[in-house]
């Protein structure tokens, strides 16, 4: 029970680094401060909750057609199979933060709001 919650928290952890490299990427610095801001607020107003769920995951594999193909070397035929790739559908279980929907929709509304009183638009852009 405790590695699973430890596990959770791992994944947890993951999603918020990866959740805040991708949006480091986009808007103006002090958008990204107010949002930032916002973010520890409404972590803490709407804590995750994390569930595993069960989901249906598409892999491929290569798989021999039957035919070869063959070429000589030397004194020596090589002959090489040919492949091709298959996909086929797994059950796989991840673990899903069922608040992040709402919790990201108050945080971009919070940092947004805070932009238009500080810098009169939604976007933090400084006016010139």
């Amino acid at each position: 029970m405790m590695r699973e919650k430890e596990a959770q928290m791992m994944f947890y952890k993951i999603g918020i680094f990866g959740a805040v490299l991708m949006l480091a990427a986009c808007g103006t610095p002090e958008y990204r401060a107010e949002q930032s801001q916002c973010r520890t607020t409404w972590n803490a107003k709407i804590p995750p909750r994390l569930e595993r769920e069960l989901y249906t995951r598409t892999e491929t594999r290569r798989v021999p057609t039957g035919r070869t193909i063959c070429r000589p070397q030397g004194n020596r035929t090589i002959c090489d199979q040919v492949m091709r790739v298959e996909s086929f559908s797994v059950p796989a279980v991840r673990t899903v933060d069922r608040n992040k929907p709402r919790r990201d929709a108050q945080i971009k509304a919070c940092a947004q709001n805070t932009c238009l009183k500080k810098f009169g638009n939604p976007e933090c852009k400084a006016p010139k």
